[in-house]
């Protein structure tokens, strides 16, 4: 696939201005996104990151339009997990719904930034080092293995390292100063409670895309389409947040189809040399597991009928 240096500028330039809209139309201000307002918007962002599976079939070719895709779907539903874990981080840190959209927004930017430098890093070591694709297949098994086993574990940030060391390092207010993520306490800079939700989120951010993105490679190789996939995933998450923040329990067998997702994905990258399924058995892999956990997820944890 050859991309030209046009289009890698033309996605990155249609990210910012979708992201632009997003701030500046969709959630101005920052009050808390309605329920209605979040389903709408979410199915606008989604529509969007299908579409553009039509743009990479018409200027390329529909074998790279399938593996954007995989690739797409693969990596939203990973996202959707990926937001569970940040509606763990909210409720814990009991973040003010004035606050929600301005630390979510922060954190969104600052990994889109992390990913893309990650992705043209990734995309340089499997174009000098092909064996790089193997560490990726082992890692992602091993992800799997891991998110299958724990998957029923609920996150606790209380235990996580990153928080231990912000709160041994940093002079913190332990307060939320309104939407202010450092205020002056006599004389001396510290930073409140936004900020570490903010650093929290974003770290837990570039841990997930140390699985997601060796995922997204196992389906397409192409930066470009690496990128994208997650520039699509991400530009919709805040929505997305708002939509699951009541439905966090209503999914609990999502993690284990994306584990076999994962596992799948994985094997055949380790596998490269002597198995070479055609990309759209990835794609029907990837729906259909991902499909049938998600409905099996929301027929077994429907309330029951009023007698």
């Amino acid at each position: 696939m050859n991309v030209p240096l046009w289009a890698w500028i033309a996605l990155v330039a249609g990210t910012v201005a979708v992201i632009a809209v997003d701030l500046l139309v969709v959630s101005r201000g920052d009050r808390q996104m309605s329920l209605r307002g979040a389903l709408a918007w979410t199915g606008v962002w989604l529509t969007l990151g299908l579409l553009f599976a039509v743009v990479v079939g018409v200027a390329f070719d529909t074998t790279y339009a399938t593996e954007y895709l995989s690739g797409f779907l693969l990596e939203y539903s990973l996202s959707m997990d990926n937001v569970f874990v940040f509606i763990v981080l909210f409720a814990y840190f009991a973040v003010p719904p004035a606050a929600k959209l301005r630390v979510l927004t922060l954190g969104i930017l600052i990994a889109l930034g992390l990913r893309l430098i990650a992705i043209l890093i990734g995309g340089a070591l499997i174009v000098r080092a092909e064996w790089v694709l193997y560490i990726f297949g082992a890692f992602l098994i091993y992800t799997a293995w891991k998110l299958f086993r724990h998957s029923d574990q609920p996150t606790d940030p209380e235990q996580s390292a990153m928080l231990r060391w912000l709160t041994r390092w940093l002079p913190l207010t332990g307060t939320y100063e309104g939407q202010k993520f450092r205020v002056k306490v006599d004389a001396t800079w510290m930073y409140t409670t936004l900020t570490v939700v903010l650093v929290m989120l974003a770290g837990t951010d570039l841990v997930f895309a140390l699985d997601s993105i060796p995922a997204a490679f196992g389906v397409t190789r192409e930066p470009f389409l690496v990128f994208a996939v997650n520039a699509f995933a991400l530009m919709g998450l805040r929505s997305l947040f708002f939509v699951l923040e009541g439905l966090v329990d209503r999914f609990p067998y999502l993690s284990y189809g994306l584990a076999l997702v994962l596992a799948f994905v994985g094997a055949k990258m380790l596998m490269k040399d002597i198995w070479h399924p055609p990309i759209w058995l990835s794609l029907a892999v990837i729906v259909v597991v991902l499909g049938t956990s998600i409905v099996y997820s929301w027929i077994r944890t429907r309330p029951p009928r009023a007698a």
